[in-house]
This record gives structure tokens, C-alpha cells and sequence, in this order.
């Protein structure tokens, strides 16, 4: 029986794909091998020694204390792409938000509540609509950095509007440039796409390399005209120099996910409450996958979209044993192991090794049941960290 805990409300229906012959599933779970999260911060969280891996149901990890789990041996998933619908959605609004004075007309017409004459509330708007008058997304550039999942639909939803796109990614995956349409103009830099752009969409992580990517010297290449999108992460804007480009008239407007007390008010900012990925069907798809990579890896040792181990599968040999373990990432630990089954008469049928920077797994198919005395001299074995029999 493997034991599951859950932190947040995870939606029901990637909760009902762990059998409920083979899964205890809860909040307050104790001894759990596998843990379930969206939001909950766990950097001041003990978790139980028994703990295998940590399934992030979202893209973002940095509510983990990854480094420490690597250590620790812990397995730690996230869900990339999953709610890339949601998002792409939401800065397509943000962008007509930001184009078509969409808000400030509406809190204009909320201020008409005391005319009670549809005649001359239909004169008054007819004369003063033209202040809310804006322009098109037909035509315009937008710059996309980071062309992921999210990324790429972004840039192929708007040229599906007629707009010219430019984008930057230093670690375009072959996956993502498949996604990608060949109309999307490539950047070789940051700074070469910056001044070239009416819109800004940012979709990087959050990582120590884009701190403040988007800075008082990044601003001053970009058109003053021109509008940054930021539903990626907080970290990787200045908010600091952003309002003092909108208050110098070196920036149109910012349009965010992530409220901040210096953006509260001012008149060219839209900050939302962190909703990019707030949709029923984007909480679906990433617990569907976060539960399925939670449940390939606790059952069959398979790792698959793991921020901090190597990408690993294998299917089973049927009939088989199989047999996991984790080792510093040095020359010889795997011939060690095979050495070691070898002197206790254990025949490996199939095996994968794969290694990312300091963490190389394996997975070994062997014939029948490794005896007690095979398993714990493999675990024993120098830069060995774990082992795990399925």
C-alpha cells in the first residue's frame, strides 16, 4: 500500500487516478512515500523520512526546497505545460486590456450611475468614447522570451491575429521548436529583441540567471510605447524601475500577475491576483499529471518532467524484479553494482543509467528476487545513495 499526503485542495480528478486498493491518499497521511502540493511553501516543512518523491501539481517549484531534496535523495516533479492554455489565455486578455482601453471605459461607465435618461447617457458616451479609444493587436510586434510550452502558444495564437512575432530563448528544447511556428522571428539576445517590440511577454523561470532580467538598463532599449507582459514570475521584473519608466513616460504600460505594494494604483499598471493558471480544466491537467508521474515513478521507478533528476524509462520486463538506485554522479558506481549482483549470482536483464549533474540513476531489471544480502551490499556500496526493490 503506498501512502500519499496532499497539501491544498488538489482537484478531485487527478486525486481518483491512485487505485484505492493500492493508494492511501489524505492530508494528514503519516509515512508517506509520495506528496501532492500546488502552493504550499515547504521550506520550513519537516517531511517523513519515508518520503520518495514531491509531485509539484504547477510549473513553478521555487515554494521547494529542491537543492535539499536533491540530497535527501528526494525525487522532486513538476507539470510543465499543463496550464499553458490557462495563461496563453490570459495575456492574450492582457494584451487587449491593454490595447483597447477596455478598463478605463468600464470605470467610466460605472460613474454614469446617476443619469437615469437613456437618451442622454447615449449622447454623453457617443462624446466621450474617443478618450477610450486604442489600437489594434493586428500588425504589432511581440516579443516573447522563453518559447516553452506556454511560450510557443503565446506566439502562435498571436500570429493566428495578425501579429508579427520575435522571440528569445538561450535553451530552446528540440520539443519546444517543434511546437513552434516557422514564422516566429529568432533573436540571438535579450537586447537585440527589446527595442524591436510593441509587447513584451515574458516566460522564464524564476532562477538566480533572471533576477531582475527586465531592469533600468533593459528598459531604456525598449520603445516608449511599448508594454511588458509578466505572468512568469515576480523575481524576474524590477518593479522598482518599471514605475519609474511609466512615471518618466519611457514605458505605456505594465500588465502583471503579481501585485506588489509600489504597483497598487498606478494608473499604467494592471496587476492581477496571480490567476494565470486559475481554471478549472488547468487545475485538472496538472493534478492528472502530476498523479501519473507520481504514481510511473513510485510503481515502476520511471522519472519523467523532474526538476532535479535525470529524465529515465524503461518498461518493465515481464516476469522481472527491478531493482532503483541513486549514486553521486562519478565514473564507476554502476560497475560496482554490477559487480556486486554478479558475485550473488543475480542476472541483470535490462538496465538504463542516466545522470544530471550530481544525481545519476539506474534502473536494473533482474531475474527473480534479489536476496537481502544482494540488496544491502548494493546499498553499501561507495557514492550509493538509495536503493529501492519494486
Amino acid at each position: 500500500m503506498y501512502k500519499i499526503r496532499t497539501y491544498n485542495a488538489i482537484s478531485d480528478k487527478g486525486l481518483s487516478r491512485f487505485p484505492a486498493a493500492s493508494y492511501e491518499v489524505g492530508a494528514d497521511i503519516p509515512d508517506a512515500q509520495g506528496v501532492v502540493l500546488r502552493s504550499q511553501k515547504l521550506h520550513e516543512e519537516q517531511l517523513p523520512e519515508s518520503v520518495l518523491a514531491v509531485a509539484r501539481a504547477g510549473a513553478g517549484v521555487n515554494n521547494i526546497p529542491v537543492a535539499d531534496y536533491t540530497g535527501q535523495g528526494i525525487v522532486v516533479f513538476n507539470t510543465p505545460g499543463a496550464n499553458a492554455n490557462a495563461v496563453k489565455e490570459l495575456v492574450l486578455a492582457g494584451m487587449l486590456l491593454s490595447s483597447r482601453g477596455i478598463l478605463e471605459g468600464r470605470t467610466y461607465v460605472e460613474g454614469l450611475g446617476d443619469i437615469s435618461d437613456a437618451g442622454e447617457m447615449s449622447k454623453l458616451l457617443e462624446k466621450q468614447k474617443k478618450q477610450f479609444a486604442g489600437s489594434e493587436l493586428m500588425g504589432k510586434t511581440l516579443g516573447i522570451v522563453g518559447l516553452g510550452a506556454i511560450g510557443s502558444m503565446i506566439a502562435n495564437a498571436a500570429l493566428a491575429l495578425g501579429m508579427r512575432v520575435v522571440g528569445y530563448d538561450p535553451a530552446l528544447s528540440v520539443d519546444a521548436a517543434w511546437r513552434l511556428s516557422s514564422q516566429v522571428e529568432r533573436k540571438e539576445s535579450l537586447q537585440a529583441l527589446l527595442g524591436d517590440v510593441d509587447y513584451l511577454s515574458l516566460h522564464v523561470p524564476a532562477i538566480e540567471a533572471t533576477r531582475n532580467l527586465i531592469n533600468e538598463d533593459a528598459l531604456k532599449l525598449m520603445k516608449p510605447t511599448a508594454a511588458i507582459l509578466n505572468f512568469a514570475r515576480d523575481a524576474i521584473v524590477d518593479a522598482d524601475a518599471v514605475v519609474a519608466a511609466l512615471d518618466a513616460g519611457a514605458l505605456r504600460q505594465y500588465i502583471c500577475d503579481f501585485p506588489m505594494p509600489n504597483l497598487i494604483g498606478h494608473s499604467k499598471v494592471v496587476a492581477l491576483p496571480h490567476i494565470g493558471a486559475s481554471t478549472a480544466e488547468a487545475e485538472e491537467n496538472c493534478a492528472v499529471m502530476a498523479v501519473d508521474q507520481l504514481r510511473d515513478f513510485l510503481e515502476n521507478g520511471n522519472i519523467k518532467n523532474s526538476v532535479n533528476f535525470p529524465e529515465t524509462n524503461m518498461p518493465r520486463t515481464p516476469g522481472a524484479c527491478r531493482i532503483c538506485f541513486t549514486n553521486e554522479n562519478v565514473s564507476g558506481v554502476l560497475g560496482n553494482v554490477l559487480t556486486v549482483l554478479a558475485g550473488k549470482d543475480v542476472n541483470v536483464i535490462d538496465m538504463v543509467n542516466k545522470s544530471r549533474n550530481d544525481v545519476a540513476y539506474n534502473i536494473l531489471d533482474i531475474e527473480g528476487t534479489p536476496s537481502f544480502e544482494a540488496i544491502e551490499a548494493i546499498r553499501s556500496a561507495e557514492h550509493v545513495s538509495s536503493v529501492r526493490v519494486i
